[in-house]
Parts: C-alpha cells; sequence; structure tokens
C-alpha cells in the first residue's frame, strides 16, 4: 500500500518554484528541494524520475497560475483601452520592484524558451492575452494589431523599468501604457 503524500503536488511545486525563483532553476536540483520540503531525494525520484522533469513540473505550474490570474483580471477589468492597462498593470505586481531580482526572473523565461512545451504553453498564453486585449479594442479598426502592439510596448516597458528601476513597476508600465494609448490616439 502506498504511503500517505504528506505534501499536495501544488505544494511542493510551489516549494521548487520559490526556489528557482530565488536561486535560479540549476539550484532546483532533487537535493535542495529534498531540503526545503523535508521530502527525501528518493521520494522526489519517485514523483519526478528526472531533474528536467520536475523542473518542467514546476514550471507549468506556474504556467496555469499566470492562466488563472489573466482569466481572472481580464473578467474584471472594463472591456476598454483603460481596461486593458488595468489588465497589464495588474499582471505586473508580480515582478516586485527590484530590477536585479527581475532580471533573475528571465532566467526563467529562458528555460520556458528551452523546453518545447513550456514555450508551446508560453504561446498559447500569448493568445490568450492578445485575445483579452483585443475585446478591450473592440471597436477599433485592427483590435488584434493594436493589442499585440501593446504587449510589445508592456514588455518592452518591463525591460526598460529594469535598466532604469525608477520606483515601483506597476506605476512605470502605467505610465508608459498610458504614453502608448495617448499615441495611438491621436
Amino acid at each position: 500500500m502506498p504511503r500517505r503524500r504528506t505534501l499536495s503536488d501544488e505544494q511542493l511545486l510551489a516549494m521548487v518554484l520559490a526556489l528557482i525563483h530565488t536561486e535560479g532553476p540549476e539550484a532546483a536540483t532533487f537535493a535542495a528541494v529534498a531540503k526545503a520540503s523535508g521530502l527525501s531525494g528518493s521520494t522526489l525520484v519517485q514523483r519526478f524520475a528526472t531533474k528536467a522533469a520536475m523542473l518542467r513540473a514546476a514550471l507549468l505550474h506556474a504556467w496555469d497560475r499566470l492562466d488563472a490570474e489573466t482569466a481572472r483580471l481580464a473578467e474584471t477589468v472594463p472591456k476598454t483601452p483603460e481596461g486593458a492597462v488595468a489588465l497589464l498593470v495588474g499582471l505586473s505586481q508580480d515582478y516586485g520592484d527590484n530590477a536585479a531580482a527581475y532580471g533573475e526572473g528571465l532566467l526563467v523565461l529562458r528555460e520556458d524558451f528551452r523546453d518545447p512545451v513550456l514555450r508551446a504553453r508560453g504561446a498559447a498564453w500569448g493568445a490568450a492575452l492578445t485575445a483579452a486585449i483585443a475585446r478591450c479594442f473592440g471597436s477599433a479598426k485592427a483590435p488584434e494589431t493594436i493589442a499585440r502592439l501593446m504587449l510589445s510596448q508592456w514588455q518592452g516597458s518591463l525591460l526598460w523599468w529594469g535598466f532604469g528601476a525608477d520606483g515601483p513597476v506597476a506605476a512605470y508600465v502605467e505610465m508608459e501604457l498610458r504614453r502608448f494609448l495617448a499615441t495611438i490616439r491621436s
């Protein structure tokens, strides 16, 4: 009879993600996760088989959380250009206000690019986010094009904030997206 799990998969994957975010993807070894979780290395091997599978599972869990947050925000914001700004500012909250920590988070993005399953999740999220933003520009001539341009502006503003890190990331993103709206309206 199998032993009862002391940690749910969700709890364990949250611990792996925390380790990845604080120390980088390479730090998510069976030994480090065993130490953080209190589980044995052999238990982790039984659950995931390989370090790569554990990393993938943790990052898929992160994508699940991002998908859920995106859907929640998309449902709650007004379907207006200002709602699009609110959605993207809301998604920026998790980046924190520390540019160095944001830079470390880019290492996680590298892992998403390396793994075709994770890359596909990113592409699917991008399509869902584009559709949500496009709904905020429903009466515009080319709402999907505006949405893609706005998403590019959003991602660019995160990078520029990282270089300057002048104030909270959410305030910087909001200012940049409002500049974008002012430009497309003129």
